[in-house]
């Protein structure tokens, strides 16, 4: 086995979530009496985490109090609606069982906020040990902060133990961490521009990522 430990990423890894979340961006905009924004653009800005994803839909030139109120807007709605069309890619949730059954342990760290990412496991991925989501007192991705939370917890080391993200964030979390990267084609980057950030190894579907992981 070439790894006894992985550690995911959640939106565009394991989670299709760019509908819900694109829906909560256009709820804030149609309340603030923004521009809405398409698929396209909240799939590229995605992958910092959701203000950051704020920031980037929002109109140049509000003032603080406006983009707080649009923000506020997004969480209230968003928190209501995560789970209205998201759902897990084709086949992940099959590979993950068959990790389980040999004996690899798995977490989720992402940049979505903690609260969010545990009802998220806990909905579809119970079976994952650790989960891990943005919280005040730990640097985000692609600081390593959760991922060797992530390690911590499992008890195992950088040198047993991979990453398996969709984006550039991924990527730089890897390489911050000391870790092996995986990057996924079904997520929320093309691989021209992943090829561009530094990626080298590529899986297009749930299959070759278990094969990848195993062999």
């Amino acid at each position: 086995m070439k790894y006894n430990t992985v550690i995911f990423d959640l939106d565009g890894t394991l989670l299709d979530t760019l509908d819900d979340l694109t829906d909560s961006v256009n709820y804030a905009m149609s309340g603030m009496g923004w521009p809405l924004r398409d698929r396209r653009d909240v799939r590229f800005f995605l992958g910092n985490g959701i203000r950051r994803l704020m920031e980037l839909c929002s109109p140049e030139r509000i003032s603080d109090e406006e983009f707080d109120k649009a923000f506020g807007m997004f969480k209230e709605y968003y928190e209501e609606h995560n789970q209205d069309k998201t759902a897990p890619y084709e086949g992940v949730v099959e590979v993950m069982a068959h990790f389980k059954e040999q004996g690899i342990k798995m977490a989720i760290v992402s940049n979505k906020v903690h609260e969010a990412v545990l009802a998220l496991r806990d909905e579809f991925f119970p079976y994952v040990e650790v989960a891990i989501g943005d919280m005040p007192d730990m640097a985000r991705k692609p600081e390593p902060d959760s991922c060797y939370k992530a390690l911590e917890l499992l008890g195992s080391s950088k040198e047993e133990a991979v990453y398996i993200g969709d984006s550039e964030v991924d990527l730089l979390t890897a390489k911050n961490s000391g870790l092996d990267c995986i990057t996924v084609l079904w997520g929320f980057r093309d691989k021209d521009y992943l090829i561009e950030q530094g990626a080298t190894t590529f899986v297009e579907t749930p299959e070759e990522l278990e094969k990848e992981v195993l062999n």
